[in-house]
């Protein structure tokens, strides 16, 4: 049994990566935006401003600024889930921020036969494996360097990479009703 960690762990990493950071988000929505103050005025159909001091928006100006890489790939359903249409209006903001953030319609990744579980992949070499409850909470992440664990995660990574549209075309599409 692997050994789940409180989601805090995977900080660090965030700051000291060198080169790469990419995550692939596979849930239909998380529970930890539901009840928030952004979720609550975007289901009110309010504006989410970029919001260029927030800690997440400001450490990734920073990264970007050296040269590193964010990079997110979404999978999302047809039609799109209530949370998912919150992450991609809330998302535009990490774009602005510098975050490369990209859509993957469900179908195509299960075609691809992508991971059905979120991860963040450090520098092509660090794994921190998401574990969530079936209410979408998150349970912790177990962070391993086991090479065929990384390898199996930069296949997934490219693969989606490579079929999947940038969120302002994708946003446009979605939020125009087209």
């Amino acid at each position: 049994m692997p050994e789940i960690l409180p989601f805090a762990a995977v900080a660090p990493f965030f700051e000291s990566f060198e080169h790469t950071a990419f995550r692939l988000e596979t849930r239909r929505g998380y529970a930890v935006d539901i009840g928030t103050e952004r979720y609550e005025r975007f289901v009110r159909g309010e504006a989410l401003p970029f919001e260029a001091d927030h800690p997440w928006h400001a450490n990734v100006k920073v990264q970007t600024s050296a040269g590193k890489r964010f990079e997110r790939v979404r999978l999302v359903d047809e039609p799109i889930t209530t949370g998912q249409r919150f992450l991609l209006v809330s998302g535009l903001g990490n774009a602005e921020a510098g975050e490369d953030i990209r859509n993957l319609p469900r179908a195509e990744a299960e075609r691809l036969s992508l991971p059905q579980f979120d991860y963040w992949l450090f520098d092509s070499r660090t794994l921190a494996r998401f574990h969530f409850d079936e209410a979408d909470n998150t349970l912790g992440v177990e962070i391993t360097e086991d090479p065929a664990e990384v390898l199996a995660a930069c296949q997934a990574r490219d693969a989606a990479w490579h079929f999947a549209v940038p969120t302002r075309d994708f946003a446009a599409r979605v939020l125009s009703g087209v």
